[in-house]
Formats: C-alpha cells, structure tokens, sequence
C-alpha cells in the first residue's frame, strides 16, 4: 500500500518544531510514499507583517516553498514530496487570500477555517462562557462559505472546533442537528471537484477519532463524495504518517477504494489496497 501524508507542518510553521528535511526523512524511515508540505498561512494576517504573533507570512512562506522545492529534488529517488500550504480563513479577506495563493505552492492547497470572524482560534475559546451550537452553526456557516471558495484542492479537518470542545469540557457535542449544514458542505465539496481531509489527528488526542470521523467520512461517500486526501497534521518528526493506516481503514469503510493526491492541483488517484 502506498502511504501518504498530505499534511505536514514545518518549521516555518509557527507552532511546528522540525525542518522540511526532517520531516522529509521521517516520512522515508516510515516508509511513505508521498508527502506535502502544507505550513500555515492564516490569510486575514498577512497584512499584519512581521507584527503578526505567529509571524510574518510574507517570509515564511516563501520559505516553506523554497525550503519544499529543495526537499522535491533532494529526495526524488526516496519520496514524493508535494508543495502545499493550508491556507486560513480564506474567506475573512479575499485580497490577501490572492496574495496568499499568489505565493506559488504549486501542488497542493488545504483550506482550513481555525477562526470565526471576529474571535480567536477555537483552541483558545472558553466554552463555559459561549453556546456550543452556536458556534458549531456559525462555523458550519463558514465552511460552507469556504467550500465554495474556486482556488483550493481540499478541505482541512471538517470537525476542527470538537478537538478543543471535547479537551475542555469532556463531551463530544452531538452533530445531528447540523447534518443539513455539513451536508450543505458535502454537495458544495462534490459539486466543485474539491476533496475532504481525513485528518487522523484527533485519534492522538481526547477526540479518539478521525476528523471528520467515520460516519460523516460515509456520508461524503453516500452524497457522492469522490476525493479524499488523508492527513496527520503533524508538527513534528514524531507524528508524521502516524495513523494514516487507520485513516485509510476509515475510508475503506466508508465504500471509498481510492484516496488523492495532487500535483499541480491536478488529482491523483491511490488505491486503497486490501
């Protein structure tokens, strides 16, 4: 079976801990097929230059992009390595998101919603003092919004906020009453040729699970879902490729036979093999 990974964090990741090489090697010692580089770049700061807290995206994603071409040739005898970038918020400021894309990371681009308009990143939220479903609606909101966005190959952890909720008040609040919302963003997805993210991070965290998990995953397919990219979100050496098994294993189930990968935004179809 070939392993990929299409969502790794490098050190011109804010929040990540290793370079492209790193991560480069830690995916050939595992074994992967292919990898992609998709370091942050929260579109609505971009404006903010060196002054942003997480830095200037003006340099680090050049960075990225320069420091992922390096690591394509580098080790193309060893390892598919992939140009991407998870772009944030896309839909908070359409004209940095054009200078975001403008960048130039020529295989792959996950779109990722990390904040509502106008608040923090779900990790810092406090969910004792706000309404759960009214989040979980203005954020369903949102990535409808966002799946309708043209310049993007696949959406990023569809469940994003449930890692935070569950870490902090030690329930996984129940979707039902937003499934016409996430199958709203389900036909968008299919009707655009765009791919969902099966981010296997939340099985290393509270969540248990797959985000989205198994059966949203089931009900992309049963919609008529056709691409799906697996992911570990990894920040570091130590988590990339882990749980892409059982990321696959949530596909399989779900009637998928085949996950994507993209080069220059074109998909790429991978067996799931037996």
């Amino acid at each position: 079976m070939k392993l990929c990974d299409l969502h790794m964090h490098s050190d011109n990741s804010f929040d990540a801990q290793n370079s492209v090489d790193e991560m480069c090697e830690s995916a050939i010692k595992g074994g992967l097929y292919a990898v992609a580089i998709t370091d942050h770049c929260e579109a609505p700061m971009i404006g903010e230059g060196a002054k942003c807290e997480y830095g200037s995206f003006d340099e680090l994603i050049p960075k990225s992009i320069s420091d992922t071409l390096a690591a394509k040739k580098k080790y193309a005898t060893k390892l598919k390595v992939l140009c991407g970038i998870e772009l944030g918020e896309p839909m908070h400021d359409i004209e940095l998101t054009k200078r975001a894309l403008a960048y130039g990371a020529s295989d792959f681009t996950l779109a990722s919603v990390h904040n509502l308009r106008g608040m923090k990143d779900f990790y810092f939220i406090d969910y004792s003092r706000i309404s759960v479903d009214e989040i979980l609606k203005l954020y369903f909101d949102e990535l409808a919004e966002t799946a309708s966005f043209e310049h993007f190959d696949s959406l990023a952890h569809l469940t994003y906020p449930l890692r935070y909720i569950k870490a902090k008040t030690g329930e996984i609040p129940d979707l039902s009453p937003f499934q016409d919302q996430i199958d709203n963003i389900f036909k968008i997805l299919i009707r655009n040729n765009k791919a969902l993210e099966i981010n296997v991070s939340g099985l290393f965290k509270d969540l248990k699970s797959t985000l989205p998990d198994q059966k949203l995953v089931h009900r992309f397919k049963e919609l008529g879902g056709e691409y799906i990219t697996v992911g570990t979100d990894s920040h570091s050496v130590d988590f990339v490729g882990k749980g892409i098994k059982q990321g696959l294993e949530v596909a399989k189930n779900a009637g998928f036979t085949h996950y994507t990968i993209y080069e220059n935004h074109t998909p790429l179809q991978i067996p799931i093999l037996e």
